[in-house]
């Protein structure tokens, strides 16, 4: 199946886009922004509900996890590569399949990632201030509007806080393993096998660690944004992916090592607990920090991503069309991203952190799908990698969402279903005027 030619379609709206964005971001910027979203969504908050399905087959779920990711990353650089536009899977789907298929990809983008920056915004509070709900939820709103004032401002400053912030989540990474290693203590396990969740349960823990690997889906939605898309969007997106699968190994094998998949389960902050059965407490301050650090970092990722699909969806009026407007000055999708904030500091005030993973990974896992779904369909001049790719990735989406929990399954699968009805009765209304409009124009 032959890609219609992007920007030409019969929807002539599209014609005549908000504002341009500037190309800014090379590859390293664009591979931290990556770097930075994933690092700080996997080490510090999903460990616990992954080790509460597996076991000790965490590692083997996190092995799946990374291929499918791998399949996943791929799909979505090959697609990157012709549709290099703000918008991501919404924009490929709409293009390879038609537009039903890029809103299922957009609307479970916006409501997942929506998700994931109120799982971010609640693991930094969680870090902060231990044991004291409510005032750690208003110190999560904070933040949240923190950082998206710091988006509105421009990306050119996403790019430079974003590197910050990951060098110093780095280096209390390091110092969690140095603390592991030194304090020569351990309770826990390693496990080459699926571990006490059987097969089912490594299935649930790889869909929630899945979700700590899609921060390069923020590479992808950047495109307008980055210089030499063609170039630089495929190898920022294997460059992110390669180092935080890295880390993602080291860390989860040294928790499961000291502390043990039971403690890491029962834990709302891991990597606290591990340095404390390591007898390693000096460098607790050290890890909340960390922790601290790299949930803003993912937050400020996640804004940028979530408020660039959105300004997509509104272009092709899939979503309000006030929502697709750049501001003048500092380029960005303010009206998306100022809309997106006020939704995540109410969600943050209601919702569980646990919760708040399993259904993000609901949407994400949908929309990479449907990304599959899209890079199979790309003629032969069109692709990278083969198609065999794309059809291990479609299948172990499919696989992972069946297996997550079923709150969140139900939940995800409800919303979903939400958006779909709304987009039918929104475009039946539609031609039901245009029909009125033709009907009353003079012969």
């Amino acid at each position: 199946m032959a890609p219609r030619t992007f920007g030409h379609r019969h929807d002539e709206r599209v014609s005549s886009p908000s504002p341009a964005f500037a190309r800014k971001l090379r590859t390293p910027d664009a591979a931290l922004i990556g770097i930075g979203s994933m690092i700080g969504a996997g080490v510090f908050s999903v460990l616990g509900p992954a080790a509460s399905a597996a076991g000790t087959g965490l590692l083997v779920g996190l092995l799946i996890a990374g291929v499918i990711a791998y399949c996943n990353a791929v799909a979505s650089a090959q697609l990157a590569m012709v549709y290099p536009t703000s918008g991501g899977t919404y924009i490929y789907g709409r293009e390879q399949l038609g537009p039903w298929w890029g809103f299922g990809a957009g609307w479970c983008f916006v409501i997942g990632k929506t998700a994931s920056c109120a799982a971010m915004a609640l693991t930094v509070a969680t870090y902060a201030l231990p044991g004291h709900d409510l005032a750690a939820r208003g110190i999560a709103v904070v933040c949240v509007i923190a950082l998206a004032g710091l988006n509105y401002r421009g990306v050119t400053k996403t790019a430079w806080v974003t590197r910050v912030l990951v060098s110093l989540t780095l280096v209390a990474l390091a110092t969690i393993v140095a603390a592991a290693i030194l304090g020569g203590q351990s309770s826990g396990s390693l496990s080459s096998g699926f571990g006490e969740g059987g097969i089912y349960g490594t299935l649930q823990a790889a869909g929630l660690m899945f979700f700590a690997f899609a921060g390069y889906a923020r590479i992808a939605t950047m495109g307008e944004e980055v210089v030499n898309p063609a170039r630089t969007i495929p190898r920022a997106i294997t460059i992110a992916l390669a180092v935080t699968f890295v880390i993602y190994v080291v860390i989860a094998a040294v928790a499961l090592a000291v502390a043990g998949p039971a403690v890491l389960a029962a834990s709302s902050a891991p990597l606290v607990d591990v340095v404390d059965a390591a007898g390693a407490a000096w460098a607790e301050p050290v890890v909340r920090v960390g922790a601290v650090v790299a949930g803003l970092g993912a937050l400020l990722g996640l804004i940028a991503g979530v408020g660039r699909t959105t300004l997509a969806m509104a272009r092709h009026h899939d979503l309000p069309a006030w929502l697709s407007a750049v501001h003048p000055r500092f380029a960005v999708p303010h009206r998306a991203e100022l809309a997106l904030a006020a939704v995540v500091c109410l969600l943050v005030m209601t919702v569980d952190l646990r919760g708040a993973i399993g259904f993000s990974s609901f949407g994400v896992l949908v929309y990479y799908f449907i990304a599959n779904v899209s890079a199979f369909t790309q003629s032969a001049s069109q692709r990278v990698w083969p198609r065999a790719v794309n059809v291990l990735g479609a299948i172990g989406c499919l696989v992972l969402v069946a297996t997550l929990p079923k709150e969140s399954a139900l939940v995800g699968s409800a919303v979903l279903g939400v958006g779909l009805a709304g987009r039918l009765v929104v475009t039946r209304l539609s031609r039901q005027r245009r029909g009125r409009s033709l009907r009353q124009v003079p012969r």
